[in-house]
């Protein structure tokens, strides 16, 4: 049984430091942290007193076995260091080193799907309505759940719970926990995305979208132009029956969306 434990606790220790790209010395330092945080904890419990400015506590731990011992010593007397390893912490060691070890599994994973939606930004992705926060919308993008905040949302638009919709992943940002996909409803781009996703000559280039206004939940206009001659950017968007164009309104809930030609002239433009 020794020699699974041993197994075990450096085959997750080599485990985490692969994925994390860190030095087992440095998941090995976390975890010596984490077990003298739980002896004063406990120490604390049992009346002892750990909260002294001079007394120091160090914790030392079997790369192999996952051994832990704990030692003190006073300021300035190292060298009087002292085990003082209470009966039985063995077993509270090894939940705290557990513990460290999955909470940096979580990390790990964590990291691996905020870089893969990081390269994502600006794209459109699908959710689902989880729950609110007050006039903010939590909603899950399959692998993690983003922010729609309320200065994002389309104004008139009436959320329920399960509602699948699509939704521009507009950043990620630093919160106070940790980095948070932000979407958007009511961002500009998002018409744009749409727009590029059902109309092929967008994505082929001989169709442009140069400008859009946008009212969020009220209406749109979107001006195109082409760079291929024979290219009709207008009908184009708008597809045979108006099929291309109602597409994107249903996404937007119904937002009126006028699709007009580009022009580089001021006058005829305001036309």
């Amino acid at each position: 049984m020794a020699i699974q434990a041993r197994t075990e606790f450096s085959s997750a220790l080599a485990a985490i430091a692969r994925e994390r790209g860190l030095e087992p010395a440095v998941i090995l330092d976390t975890i010596k942290q984490a077990i003298v945080a739980a002896y004063r904890r406990d120490a604390r419990e049992r009346g002892e007193e750990v909260d002294s400015e001079i007394l120091h506590f160090d914790a030392e731990v079997h790369p192999g076995s996952g051994e832990a011992r704990i030692f003190s010593w006073e300021e300035g007397k190292e060298d009087e260091k002292k085990d003082i390893t209470p009966p039985g912490f063995g077993r509270i060691a090894a939940q705290t080193a557990k513990q460290v070890i999955l909470q940096k599994i979580r990390e790990a994973e964590k990291d691996a799907v905020m870089t893969q939606y990081a390269g994502r930004i600006g794209s459109l992705v699908s959710g689902i309505v989880l729950r609110f926060d007050g006039s903010n919308v939590r909603i899950d993008i399959g692998r993690t759940e983003g922010l729609m905040p309320a200065e994002e949302r389309i104004p008139n638009e009436r959320l329920s719970l399960s509602q699948r919709l699509t939704f521009l992943l507009k950043n990620i940002e630093e919160s106070e926990h940790g980095k948070q996909i932000i979407l958007s409803r009511g961002e500009p781009d998002i018409v744009k995305k749409l727009f590029a996703r059902e109309v092929p000559e967008i994505g082929s280039g001989a169709v442009e979208i140069r400008v859009i206004a946008r009212e969020p939940g009220a209406r749109t206009k979107v001006a195109v132009a082409s760079s291929q001659s024979g290219v009709d950017p207008v009908g184009s968007c708008v597809g045979q029956k108006g099929v291309r164009v109602q597409a994107v309104i249903n996404e937007l809930n119904g937002e009126k969306i006028d699709v007009i030609s580009f022009t580089e002239n001021p006058e005829e433009f305001i036309i």
